[in-house]
């Protein structure tokens, strides 16, 4: 069974938000951006000849950041399983926005698969078959946050950087996290070790 109901979690929260950083359950659209720019740095440094694929993409605010920097991708792909998010980031982003879900659905190939909080309502098993499928339709990496702790919450999905670590050496990846930048949480990049480019 899932954690929570996911559709329900995030539908609550843009009812009461609307379309903002916190109507997808983050904070403030700063600690939402934080969590961004430590993605990006994990990221190979030139991205603009490069496929990202943002799974559970929720409102298109990772490509707006990446916009605003003047740093997209060759081509973004965003992905989610809400309807309503879908259609936002359709209208916000200009890009190719697909209904889907990354746990059952076929997954499009990328250079790069990046995640932000679309892991946080998970169970323990579907953590493990999120970074498994992304990896695998990712032809050289994939970068992601998950929440640092006990998994005691009948709510968020907390893990150890040390579990992530047994799973990333089970999946063959090259693997480095970065921590400190927000309490709470932690940030992963995995790399196909036949890849040639490199995280920082």
């Amino acid at each position: 069974m899932p954690r929570v109901d996911t559709q329900e979690f995030y539908q609550e929260a843009i009812d009461q938000h609307g379309t903002t950083a916190e109507g997808v359950h983050w904070n403030s659209r700063h600690t939402q951006e934080c969590r961004f720019g430590v993605l990006r740095a994990l990221l190979p440094e030139d991205i603009s000849t490069l496929t990202l694929v943002d799974v559970g993409c929720g409102f298109g605010d990772l490509h707006g950041y990446l916009a605003r920097q003047h740093d997209l991708p060759r081509c973004y792909i965003g992905l989610d399983t809400l309807e309503t998010m879908v259609t936002v980031a359709r209208e916000r982003t200009g890009e190719d926005i697909r209904l889907l879900d990354a746990l059952t659905d076929p997954l499009p190939a990328a250079d790069y698969y990046l995640c932000s909080g679309a892991m946080n309502t998970l169970t323990k098993y579907e953590t493990f078959c999120f970074i498994e499928r992304c990896f695998a339709a990712s032809g050289r990496g994939f970068v992601f946050n998950l929440l640092r702790g006990a998994d005691d919450s009948e709510v968020f999905n907390c893990r150890h950087p040390d579990e992530v670590r047994q799973w990333a050496e089970q999946l063959g990846a090259e693997f480095s996290f970065r921590e400190g930048y927000l309490r709470g949480d932690f940030s992963v990049a995995m790399r196909h070790p036949l890849s040639s480019a490199s995280f920082p």
